[in-house]
């Protein structure tokens, strides 16, 4: 029943956003909106962050189920894109509301997301995991990077072109990557 009532709060702020900025937003109209009160609220989140957190969180592994392979990776990439594309006003208010670090998810997701494809592909190295590690949020930083300054200019460039320039300039570099660093640590 929790995440029942977590989703109808997520989709009541999506609704909500469309009518206003996210620091207009109050619990009240949240909970007004979804027929439940503060208590319930409160019993799921700490607050309005609280909940775009998870609601980032939430739409985001929709679109990364199963995408975290080498060989899927770069979907599920255009996946992520997909995701902020289909909320670009929850993502641009919380963007401009600078909820948390600027959408401090999107590095986490995006981590995970790349240190899946290091640990399958330096399963048979000696790489420590602070070498992979070092790997997955070095590319990180440059898709989030990317990413953010795509949400920053409102979303007007067709993320698919984003998208297939980040693939062009990555292909194979990961491995590189790993192999680079194999070679160092003989």
């Amino acid at each position: 029943m929790s995440n029942i009532t977590k989703h109808a709060l997520a989709e009541s702020l999506k609704k909500l956003l469309l009518k206003k900025p996210l620091n207009k937003i109050t619990i009240n109209d949240l909970t007004t909106d979804c027929g439940i009160s503060r208590m319930a609220f409160y019993y799921h989140f700490k607050d309005i962050y609280d909940l775009v957190e998870w609601a980032c969180l939430e739409e985001s592994r929709k679109a990364l189920q199963g995408k975290k392979t080498y060989d899927t990776w770069q979907e599920g990439l255009l996946q992520i894109f997909e995701a902020v594309y289909e909320n670009k006003p929850f993502i641009i208010n919380a963007y401009n509301a600078s909820v948390g670090n600027r959408l401090r998810i999107l590095f986490q997701l995006t981590h995970d997301l790349i240190m899946s494809v290091v640990e399958e592909q330096a399963r048979s190295t000696s790489l420590t995991q602070e070498q992979k590690s070092f790997i997955a949020d070095f590319y990180k930083y440059s898709f989030v990077g990317i990413m953010l300054d795509w949400i920053r200019q409102g979303m007007k460039s067709d993320y698919t072109d984003i998208w297939k320039n980040m693939c062009i300039t990555i292909h194979g570099n990961i491995t590189n990557s790993i192999q680079n660093f194999t070679k160092h640590a003989k």
